[in-house]
């Protein structure tokens, strides 16, 4: 049931302006013929994404998971493709001083299922040290599995935040495909949601109508405090760390402190 306002010119503030039922529908089909050109663009890129050429490597080459050394290829699990998230790292830093975009990445790819029924394994990969990699791992509850990289050259080591493709054939391995910053988005599908919603992620760069609250920085609310608040103080955490058990109020954010 909806409603018809009184004054449908009238609007508060920095809100949509209100209208009949109808006057939105034909707002709304106007906005769904763009949105079905994105997607049809967005599957245009995909159509040259899967058109890239690739470059080999020696997939022998070891990283350290929780059962010691292991060749890269061990990473595929016998299928043919690989996605793995490069996860940046701090050393000696407690767990709320790591980095709350990659944990946001992380967080959003606990669970591979879908991935593997497609025939492609997940893996998170970092630069700590394993010890600490794995402690860390516990406390977030991850399930996916991490391996250390450390000292490892590109594409299995070097730069991080990156999200990667690699396809096998036989004892042969290939890069395929790798992005990064915005490029990563569509792991967060908390931000394609928030794009959906009236006030969108609520930052400063947003094109937002005349009256809109001003916005944060970005991805001002991928670290809180506490009480939820978002901030980059002392005091904060990457968010999904308040849902751990033993998350508790601290002072640092310990990224030149000692690890616990």
């Amino acid at each position: 049931m909806t409603t018809t306002p009184h004054d449908p010119t009238t609007a508060l503030p920095g809100r949509p302006s209100v209208v009949d039922l109808a006057t939105w529908q034909t707002a709304r089909a106007e906005l769904l013929v763009r949105e079905k050109a994105h997607t049809r663009a967005g599957d245009a890129l995909a159509a040259a994404r899967r058109r890239l050429p690739m470059v080999e490597f020696d997939g022998t080459v070891e990283v350290v998971g929780p059962d010691g050394p292991v060749p890269f290829l061990d990473l595929f699990q016998d299928r043919d493709e690989l996605m793995v998230y490069k996860h940046m790292w701090y050393d000696n830093t407690p767990h709320q001083g790591q980095c709350e975009g990659c944990t946001t990445t992380a967080w959003h790819l606990k669970d591979a299922v879908y991935l593997n029924a497609r025939g492609v394994s997940f893996a998170v990969l970092t630069t700590g040290r394993w010890d600490e990699v794995a402690s860390y791992v516990e406390f977030m509850g991850y399930t996916q599995p991490w391996y250390s990289v450390r000292d490892l050259d590109e594409p299995v080591g070097g730069s991080m935040g990156y999200l990667t493709c690699f396809l096998r054939d036989g004892d042969r391995v290939f890069l395929t495909y790798s992005t990064t910053g915005r490029g990563n988005e569509p792991v967060n599908g908390s931000l394609g949601l928030l794009d959906r919603t009236p006030y969108g992620r609520g930052e400063a760069w947003e094109d937002n109508p005349e009256g809109r609250p001003e916005g944060g920085s970005p991805c001002w609310s991928w670290r809180s405090d506490a009480d939820g608040n978002a901030t980059w103080g002392p005091t904060s955490r990457p968010v999904p760390q308040w849902t751990r058990p033993g998350a508790t109020p601290v002072q640092t954010l310990g990224r030149h402190g000692p690890h616990h």
